[in-house]
């Protein structure tokens, strides 16, 4: 295990952030088809906004003109849950935070009718008919009906260090933080969508979980990770690697630092880490992200004085979703930001010496990569 760190996982809504500030905690997995054995990505999400501002309805106000000019700020429990492929979707189920249990310190839980989420275990259920879907298009939503039971075993994480500690937190010094606790996480159980079960088995659901909090959304907005990762020079699967990489453009108080991602590879029980906060490791990160008429890629390329790693991903549009999020100001600024579970790609791993040398260590193939990317 690498920086694993509950503390940063406790639900962080006090102080300006109760008044004005989202935290949300996000499980990502492939489950089997029970009888067709095919594989699917889904994700399971429990998202807070605006605990000081709650009333005894949830409280949406993206699409609302006259409670945005009045000043009004939203406020509740958003648990999403969708699903990757050329039949994605998400699917929404709003709570007042009135209704909702939330254990504020160590280790965090939150609960709201049948939905319930934990470090250890998440369970819960959301269905929406087509009729409800056009009556509230302030729900961002798709029609259908989900529910799940998953036992969680956080395995690797990926701790950012001081960008994320306890006094920067407290200082709120950043606008969005970022957090890993299961880089790499084993899921067991079912996830049941639209009648068909699926089952979630530990040693082939590719999971992971992390979670962001802070006062609104960066842009632009990127993440990539997967631990499906085979080695292309022996072919054989890696069993104990995993890879992450997320971020954008961090703002520290009201100033945008220049475009910089955090990343991370756990590579068969070598840690390798570039992050921009550590600069006694004098990480560099250069990254581009396209949209084309079919697709969304990523390269990424990352240096420190120890290692580089080259990262090109693709994922076909057709196969993912525009995610909605409400920022906690009451705006949807981020309307095309995609959001996949079905990537695909190659990872070069390079071995840096003192002077600059570099020796591959490995070359990775990588599929059912989770990955997002938008700017507004």
């Amino acid at each position: 295990m690498y920086g694993n760190d509950i503390r940063r996982n406790q639900w962080m809504l006090k102080g300006p952030l109760a008044r004005k500030g989202y935290d949300w905690w996000w499980h990502s997995f492939t489950g089997e088809n029970e009888q067709t054995g095919e594989r699917k990505p889904f994700y399971v999400e429990f998202f807070t906004c605006n605990p000081a501002h709650a009333q005894d309805e949830p409280v949406i106000v993206w699409n609302d003109p006259e409670n945005q000019a009045a000043g009004v700020l939203p406020s509740y429990l958003m648990v999403n849950v969708g699903y990757w492929g050329e039949d994605h979707g998400q699917l929404h189920r709003f709570f007042s935070l009135k209704d909702a249990e939330i254990f504020e310190s160590v280790p965090f839980q939150i609960k709201a009718g049948d939905c319930f989420c934990s470090e250890r275990y998440t369970e819960g259920s959301i269905d929406i008919s087509t009729e409800d879907v056009q009556a509230h298009p302030e729900w961002m939503c798709d029609a259908g009906s989900v529910s799940w039971k998953l036992k969680i075993y956080k395995d690797i994480a990926f701790n950012v260090g001081y960008g994320a500690s306890q006094p920067l937190r407290k200082m709120n010094a950043f606008e969005m933080f970022w957090h890993a606790e299961g880089m790499k996480t084993l899921y067991e159980g079912e996830i049941i969508l639209n009648g068909e079960k699926y089952i979630v088995r530990p040693e082939s659901c590719n999971g992971y979980a992390d979670k962001n909090w802070g006062g609104d959304f960066t842009s632009p907005w990127v993440w990539l990770s997967s631990n499906n990762l085979r080695s292309a020079l022996t072919g054989e699967k890696l069993n104990n690697s995993v890879f992450d990489i997320g971020g954008g453009r961090p703002k520290v108080g009201p100033v945008a630092l220049n475009r910089k991602l955090l990343g991370g590879i756990y590579y068969e029980g070598n840690f390798y880490e570039f992050n921009f906060s550590k600069v006694w490791t004098f990480s560099r990160t250069e990254f581009d992200c396209k949209e084309t008429e079919e697709e969304i890629q990523w390269y990424v390329n990352q240096t420190t004085r120890s290692a580089r790693l080259e990262t090109r991903i693709t994922c076909p549009k057709k196969e993912m979703l525009n995610i909605n999020y409400e920022s906690p100001d009451g705006h949807k600024r981020h309307n095309r930001l995609w959001n996949g579970g079905t990537g695909k790609g190659v990872l070069k791993l390079y071995k840096r010496s003192a002077s600059g040398k570099e020796t591959l260590i490995d070359e990775i193939i990588a599929a059912e990569i989770g990955c997002e990317y938008g700017e507004y």
